[in-house]
Order: C-alpha cells, then sequence, then structure tokens
C-alpha cells in the first residue's frame, strides 16, 4: 500500500515552489535541528512535579466548604432542583411519569414472580427504590426499578436457599426454615453495601472490564433463562428447583417431560395475551410519531384478564392459576437476617456488578444523546442506596429497565422527576388498588415477561455482525453467552470475566511487529510491507511493536527482533564463542607443549643434544607463527609468541566476525521504535538489555527512540541505564536516532562496549 501520491495538473511554479519548500524542510530538519537524545531533553529542563495539597489539610482549613460540597455530590437533587424549569419541563415529565408507572405495575407484578416472591413485593421495589434513586441518581432519563435480568439472578439464588418444590425431596432444615421474601431482602441489603461501598471508594471504573460484546451476551443468556423460568406458568406445571450448573438444561428437560400435563386453559390464556401484546407493540412501533404516547398494552391487558378472570371465576377453579391475594398498604422496615450474609455475599456481589453495569451503560447512552454528565461513582453510591433502604422495606435488588427507559425519554421525560412521578402513581395503586389484581392470571404475566424479552432475544443476532466485525469480541459474546447458559449467573459471569481478561494478555502477546523505512525526504518512518515508498535506510534497522512490552510477551518481542532483522543471532554468537574457545584451547596447549619442551632442554646433556631441542623450538615457534597467521586471517601481523606471547596494540582485534570468518550483519546500528510502550517492569528491562549485549556480541550498535517520560523514569527506577547504556543511547524520535547512527556507523574500538547478559 502506497502513501497517497500526488494526483492531477500542476503548472511548473506550484511544483517549483513544493520542491523549494521540501528542501528547506529537508535542510531545516537535518543541519538546523541539533540531535536530541535524553541527556540533551533533559538539560532543556522540565518542570517539577505539580504541588499536591494534602487532604488533610484541606479538611482542617475548609472544613464546612468540603462538607458542603460531599453533601451536594453525593445528593444531587440538591443541586439541579433549584434549578428546575417547571414551565419548560414539568409537563412533560408528567406524562412520562405516567406512561413509565403503566409499564411499571404488570413488569413489577411479572418480575417479581420472576424472582421467587409474591407479586406485590414487586410493587413495593417499584416504588422505594425508584424515589430514592431520584433523591441520589444523575442520570435524567433512566428508569430504576424492577428488570428481568436481576429477577431471574435473584430467582437463582430465592431457589437455591428457599426452594418452592412440590417434590418430595428432602430438603435440609435451613433451606426449609428460610422464607423467600427475606432471602431477597437481605440479598438487597447486601447488594446496596456493596454498591456504595465500591461507590465511596471511586471504584466505578470497575464495570469497564465489562466489555460491551460480554454484557451484551451475559443479558441475552439471561433472556433465555428467564424465558424457560416461563414455562412453568405458561403451560400450568409444577416443576422441582433446579439449581447450580446445568440446571437450565434440567429444567427444559422436566418441561419436555411434562408437557403432557400440561392445562389448556392455561396455554390458552398465555398464547391470547401474548398475541394481543405483540399486536399492541406492532402498533405502537408503526404509530410511534402520530400516538402522543405509547397504547398502554400491558396495563389494558391487565385490566381486561383480570376483569376476564373475575367474571368467569377462575380463582375458584383449578385450571388457572391467578395471583391471589395482594396485601394493601406499606410494610414496616424489617432488618436483615444477618445469618444469611455468609451465604449470599458472592451472589450479591455478582448482582451489584451486573446491575450497575446495566445502568451506567444505558445511563451514560442517554446523557452522550442529550448533552449531560453522568457521574458513574455517584451512580453506584446511588443505585447502591437504592437496594439498601429498598432492601430494609422487603424490595428485591433493582436496576434500570431499557424498555422503561426508552419509553421515558420517547415521552418527553426530561429529568428525575419523572421517576418521582412514577414512584408516587406505583404507591397509590399499593395503597389503594393493589387488591384489584388478586385474579390476575399468572400465565398472562408470564406473556409479558416473555413479549418484553424481544430486545434482548434480538441480541443474538450479534453472532452475524461480529464475526463480519470482529471474531475476538465474538468469541468473547459465544463464551460468555455458553458459559451463563451451562453454569448459572454467578459462575457464568466469573467465566465470562476471566475469559475476556485472558484473551487481552494473548492479543498483546501477539502484536503486529514490523520493520520502518523512512518515506523520502521527510521524518516519517512506516511499515515498510505496508507502504511502497518506506525504504529501509542503508546500514541501520528500525523495529516496532505495536503493543507494550512486558513479562507475557517480552521473549516474543526479542524473538520477532532476531526474526525481522534477517540474522540469526543466536547462530552468530555462539559459532563466535566456539571459535573463541577453539582459539584459546590452541593457545592452552602450544603453551604447554612450549613448556614441556624448555624442561625437556634444561634437563638435557651434551651440545648435540642442545642443538637438537634449539632446532625443535625453533620448528616449534614457527608453527605457532603460522597457525595464528592463518587465524587471524590475511593481512594481519603478530609478534613471536615465544618473545612476549601478546598481540601488537596496532593490530586489529582478532575477535571480530570478520577475523573468525563468520558472516557480518548488513546493518551496523538497530533502532528500537518504544514509542507503543506505556509502562516497563523488570522482565521488560532484562530483556532490552540482553538486546544490547547480543547485538553488539555481533557488532551491532543498539539504540532506543521515542519513549515517554513516565517510561524514562521507570527505566532510571529499574537501574536500566549505567557505564554501557546510557542516555546517549536514548533518543527524542527515531529521526534523531537514524541520523546519530549514520554518522556513528561501528562502535568506537578504542573504548569497546560490554554487557552483561541477564
Amino acid at each position: 500500500m502506497g502513501l497517497a501520491d500526488a494526483s492531477g495538473p500542476r503548472d511548473t511554479q506550484a511544483l517549483l515552489s513544493a520542491t523549494q519548500a521540501m528542501e528547506l524542510r529537508r535542510r531545516d530538519y537535518h543541519m538546523e535541528r541539533p540531535l536530541l537524545n535524553q541527556e540533551h531533553l533533559e538539560e532543556l529542563g522540565r518542570w517539577g512535579s505539580a504541588p499536591r495539597t494534602r487532604q488533610w489539610q484541606t479538611w482542617l482549613q475548609c472544613s464546612h466548604a468540603r462538607a458542603r460540597a460531599l453533601l451536594l455530590q453525593h445528593l444531587p437533587v440538591l443541586v439541579w432542583l433549584p434549578r428546575y424549569p417547571v414551565r419548560d419541563w414539568l409537563l412533560g415529565d408528567l406524562l412520562s411519569g405516567m406512561s413509565v408507572a403503566i409499564m411499571q405495575l404488570p413488569q413489577g407484578l411479572a418480575y417479581a414472580l420472576l424472582a421467587g416472591l409474591p407479586p406485590v413485593f414487586g410493587l413495593y421495589s417499584s416504588f422505594y427504590p425508584v424515589f430514592v434513586y431520584f433523591l441520589f441518581g444523575t442520570s435524567r432519563h433512566i428508569s430504576v426499578g424492577t428488570f428481568a435480568v436481576m429477577s431471574v439472578m435473584v430467582g437463582s439464588v430465592t431457589e437455591s436457599l428457599a426452594p418452592q418444590t412440590l417434590t418430595d425431596s428432602p430438603i435440609n432444615e435451613t433451606t426449609r426454615n428460610a422464607d423467600p421474601v427475606q432471602v431477597a431482602s437481605t440479598l438487597s441489603v447486601l447488594v446496596g453495601l456493596f454498591q456504595v461501598g465500591l461507590g465511596l471508594i471511586h471504584f466505578g471504573f470497575l464495570v469497564t472490564y465489562l466489555s460491551e460484546p460480554l454484557v451484551r451476551g451475559y443479558t441475552t443468556a439471561a433472556a433465555v433463562q428467564v424465558f424457560v423460568s416461563q414455562l412453568k406458568y405458561v403451560f400450568g406445571l409444577h416443576l422441582s428447583s433446579h439449581s447450580g450448573p446445568l440446571s437450565l438444561i434440567y429444567t427444559v428437560l422436566e418441561v419436555c417431560r411434562k408437557l403432557p400435563q400440561s392445562k389448556v386453559g392455561t396455554v390458552v390464556t398465555a398464547a391470547v395475551a401474548g398475541v394481543v401484546l405483540v399486536v399492541v407493540k406492532l402498533l405502537n412501533d408503526k404509530l410511534q410519531r402520530q400516538l402522543p404516547m405509547p397504547i398502554p398494552g400491558e396495563l389494558l391487558m391487565l385490566i381486561g384478564a383480570t376483569g376476564i378472570s373475575y367474571g368467569i371465576g377462575l380463582r375458584d377453579g383449578s385450571e388457572v392459576d391467578v395471583v391471589g391475594n395482594i396485601s394493601a398498604g406499606l410494610v414496616p422496615p424489617v432488618a436483615p437476617n444477618t445469618q444469611l450474609f455468609s451465604k449470599l455475599v458472592g451472589s450479591a456481589f455478582t448482582i451489584a456488578v451486573v446491575g450497575f453495569a446495566i445502568a451506567i451503560s444505558l445511563g451514560k447512552i442517554f446523557a452522550l444523546r442529550h448533552g449531560y454528565r453522568v457521574d458513574s461513582n455517584q451512580e453506584l453510591v446511588a443505585l447502591g442506596l437504592s437496594n439498601l433502604i429498598g432492601g430494609i422495606f422487603q424490595c428485591f435488588p433493582v436496576s434500570c429497565s431499557m424498555s422503561r427507559s426508552l419509553v421515558q425519554e420517547s415521552t418527553r421525560g426530561n429529568s428525575q422527576v419523572a421517576g418521582a412521578i412514577s414512584s408516587l402513581f406505583i404507591l397509590l395503586i399499593i395503597v389503594k388498588l393493589g387488591e384489584l389484581f388478586r385474579d390476575l392470571p399468572k400465565a398472562v404475566l408470564a406473556a409479558i415477561i416473555i413479549v418484553n424479552l424481544k430486545g434482548m432475544l434480538r441480541q443474538l443476532s450479534d453472532v452475524c455482525s461480529l464475526w463480519k466485525a470482529n471474531r475476538a469480541d465474538l468469541l468473547i459474546w459465544l463464551v460468555t453467552f455458553a458459559a451463563t447458559i451451562l453454569l448459572n449467573m454467578d459462575l457464568g459471569l466469573m467465566v465470562a470475566v476471566v475469559f475476556s481478561l485472558l484473551l487481552v494478555v494473548v492479543r498483546t502477546q501477539m502484536p503486529h511487529y514490523s520493520i520502518l523505512g523512512q518515506v523520502p525526504d521527510t521524518d516519517i518512518y512506516r511499515d515498510v510491507a505496508e507502504y511502497s515508498e518506506a525504504k529501509e535506510v542503508p546500514g541501520v534497522k528500525v523495529f516496532r511493536s505495536s503493543a507494550t512490552v512486558y513479562f507475557a510477551n517480552a521473549d516474543f518481542y526479542s524473538d520477532a527482533l532476531k526474526q525481522r532483522c534477517g540474522v540469526d543471532v543466536d547462530f552468530l554468537i555462539s559459532r563466535k564463542k566456539k571459535l573463541l574457545k577453539k582459539r584459546e584451547q590452541l593457545k592452552l596447549k602450544q603453551l604447554q607443549k612450549e613448556e614441556k619442551l624448555q624442561k625437556q632442554a634444561a634437563s638435557s646433556k651434551g651440545a648435540s643434544v642442545s642443538i637438537n631441542v634449539n632446532s625443535s623450538l625453533e620448528d616449534m615457534s614457527n608453527n605457532v607463527e603460522d597457525c595464528k597467521v592463518m587465524q587471524a586471517g590475511p593481512g594481519d601481523k603478530m609478534e613471536d609468541a615465544t618473545a612476549n606471547g601478546q598481540e601488537d596494540s596496532k593490530a586489529p582485534d582478532g575477535s571480530t566476525l570478520k577475523a573468525l570468518g563468520l558472516p557480518q550483519p548488513d546493518f551496523h546500528s538497530l533502532i528500537l521504535d518504544l514509542g507503543a510502550l506505556s509502562f516497563v517492569d523488570t522482565v521488560c528491562l532484562k530483556s532490552l538489555k540482553n538486546i544490547f549485549h547480543d547485538f553488539r556480541q555481533i557488532e551491532v550498535e543498539v539504540y532506543m527512540a521515542a519513549c515517554h517520560s513516565p517510561v524514562v523514569s521507570q527505566l532510571e527506577a529499574g537501574h536500566f541505564f549505567d557505564a554501557s547504556i546510557t542516555k546517549k543511547h536514548l533518543f527524542a524520535s527515531v529521526h534523531d536516532a537514524v541520523t546519530f547512527a549514520l554518522q556513528h556507523p561501528r562502535p568506537v574500538p578504542d573504548s569497546p562496549v560490554s554487557v552483561t547478559r541477564l
């Protein structure tokens, strides 16, 4: 792929001007600007670290102002409510609040069944947490309350600790005495404590480890679990309680086995309710612009189904199960059961993270769309207080609903006032109208839940889109979906997070390595394999990695460097060591022979013996001289080994690759472009030192370029620089290093540099 070439006709004057500008730029860059290495940069001076005011001093000096700031930070309603534009926003918030409440009523009743609780507790969970979020939340458009994913996670916990089974399977005494309402409310308190604690210590970034493919795969799998959990209400079956890994598979198998026992009336009721809801939603989508507010199909279905059930007396028969008694009024606060904390802590943390991830993702989408800011840490505190206070009033954990949030936005909701209005409307139903829904068939609630899963089940199409866009994200999606389906919700999320993090590590182990070349007449360097106009600088290799170098990929970095340079570095080093070792052994043998002959000459008697020994010594000396001349190569001269055994100081070093008869690399300098490094660890430091050592062994000087200041500081802290590797080997840019390398093509022979390999 070549760089963009100039196209179109150009007159001579324009071409001349462009040529002169390029020449001036080249002359200015190459001749006037000094080469900047790290020592030069430090000589220019830099600002010191900005002084930091200690928190305890600020607290002592401004305690009143700090307390007020903290109050306003954690109670946002005091900031935005006094500036609330009543004339512009109140009507929209009123209509939006009533629309959301109309959806909140049937969903609250339905999702309570999903959580394994009586329907009235879904109404409680639609009142207390919503009003608390009105006081502490920062998002203007999300609708906090019951949500299908959260409800099915709560249901899995209540079924495991307080199973509602009609079989004769043995149940231990602890679970037999456990109340599902108490388990759910205690779980809500524990979830709230986790969320508030994480928010106060500013751990809102924790949700960043849940990528969008992970969240979408997780919610899709949760939607499948919700669908399966409602089959018993659709077919009127009584199923055993299943929890733990493969519980979903066991439930599906049991449903298939008991299908002949289905109740026809229940199936017909669910089918009719589902068809009516689907038709109403299609009408809402088609007439969205003409209608001032969506048709409340769910509310109309509740009213109609309840009236029909009451009229034909379904409550007295056994063909269709109904909701039953719904107590009017609010319940007093109840302290959580602390004995359950140890059993709920794992599930509570998972639900806390998932609930916050869903809420903050939706909140940021609406904030970006409408031009305001959402504080992730304050959202964590607000959601935590909603669950904490709601748990005290026997609510189960909540988050925000995507469908209700979209309705709140589309019906001109402008602020958290819409949520407060919807909660007050739910309060009215709890106090006065809740008992009217006692004849509501459970099959209708199941139909409402299943129809509302349409949005999450449509995420199955992510498989096709991710296959085309990013295979790694598709792998995360599939692993998350499969783990959540086969395992329970807690283990599925844990497996998904661990897998996604491991995938990040694996991807950093296989970055893109490239040899850079210079674009002619510029200081720009690009991959020679991708840009046809980029040419390698003769005698200089420039190597770059697209990822930082750390313990997981340091060996891969070194191997890729040696491979891309086109020189078998390890082979040359091993051959050089063997030849040098062989030379030393030969010298040692010759010296031993010389000493032995001298001793024999000293012990000999007679002139003839002496003459023979001298003749032998002379022959041996000539042989040693011939051997050394052959090893040193033609043109090299050495003095008599028997005289002093040393090389002439003016003669070249006999340990060079050329003197040993080994091939020399076609480049004399190697430049490491370290601009991608964001940090270095001890393994990276050792790897860089080994690179200096190995390439200097084959007579190639190494330089580094484009290091960021934090990386240089970490190099200094790791004692990377010493007498052999100085800051003169570190340059501000690749072009500075290349220019310096061209000016110094070989290491200076009078002061050879050595680095100890680590």
